[in-house]
């Protein structure tokens, strides 16, 4: 028997849906996937240790992640609790490695990319590619409902996340989650650090330069409670057009953005006095 759903999310009104945003997440409650009797809870323990590449030392960890409320004896039975933990796994995880890969993006931007990646819509999507829905254990009348919550696949991600953490230790987390999340980040981080020209340089510097850019402070201006910076980015060797900023975060962000048209040989965004007043002069 196959039981196949579409949980179709809903969307803000007035704002197009995310790049790489499913509409649709098909959610597939099978009993019968190649050959695997999935009415047998021990066929869908071996199904779902293939499909995420870790074998469970401790199965009863992964039966309990697998188990939705529906199908278990009780509540504590479920993977209610190991979702909980699954939840501060994942969120912890993945703040490391954005910590880790993104030096210069601000509290706020990192914040931003590790709610998209975290979300329910990333989770649920991450779950059906990896086939965790056809793994999941649930009551009978589950199975004859056909709308199913899209909770239904998030949960159980961050369940089974939880339990090879119990499992394996946090490595074992890690290196899995950077390779099924690696496509949320990166649409993440294109859509939320568009404005981030410091981490734009950065990337530019390293992958086209070899090197990694500095922040020079070139002047400041006005008094201790209203100062003024202008700061310059520098790469190896090479000195780019300063620019002055209301504080040392956005004078550096500016640099960054003129730094970034020098090397692609467009106009500055943020000329510094000296440097417009000399073009003019020219005209």
């Amino acid at each position: 028997m196959k039981v196949v759903a579409r949980v179709e999310s809903p969307e803000p009104q007035g704002h197009p849906p995310p790049p790489g945003h499913d509409r649709q997440t098909e959610i597939r409650l099978i009993d019968d996937v190649d050959g695997v009797d999935g009415s047998d809870q021990a066929s869908k323990i071996v199904r779902c240790q293939q499909l995420i590449d870790y074998e469970f030392e401790d199965k009863s960890l992964l039966l309990s992640a697998l188990t939705h409320a529906s199908g278990a004896s009780n509540r504590l039975a479920s993977n209610e609790r190991l979702e909980f933990l699954g939840d501060a796994v994942l969120g912890l995880t993945v703040c490391h490695w954005l910590f880790e890969a993104y030096p210069e993006y601000s509290e706020g931007d990192l914040t931003k990319i590790k709610s998209a990646v975290v979300s329910r819509r990333a989770c649920g999507k991450i779950a059906c590619q990896l086939g965790l829905d056809t793994c999941l254990i649930v009551g009978r009348g589950v199975t004859r409902n056909r709308s199913f919550p899209r909770s239904l696949v998030s949960d159980v991600f961050e369940s089974v996340v939880a339990a090879m953490y119990l499992d394996g230790g946090a490595e074992i987390v890690r290196e899995r989650l950077k390779s099924w999340l690696a496509e949320e980040v990166q649409i993440a981080v294109a859509s939320q650090g568009s404005n981030n020209f410091k981490s734009s340089l950065q990337q530019h510097a390293q992958r086209e330069l070899g090197s990694t850019p500095i922040y020079r402070l070139k002047q400041e201006s006005g008094p201790d409670h209203r100062k003024s910076f202008m700061i310059c980015a520098v790469i190896g060797e090479r000195e780019f057009a300063a620019a002055w900023g209301d504080n040392k975060k956005d004078a550096e962000q500016r640099a960054a953005a003129n730094a970034l048209a020098e090397l692609t040989e467009e106009e500055l965004p943020y000329p510094p006095p000296s440097y417009a007043d000399e073009n003019n002069a020219g005209l």
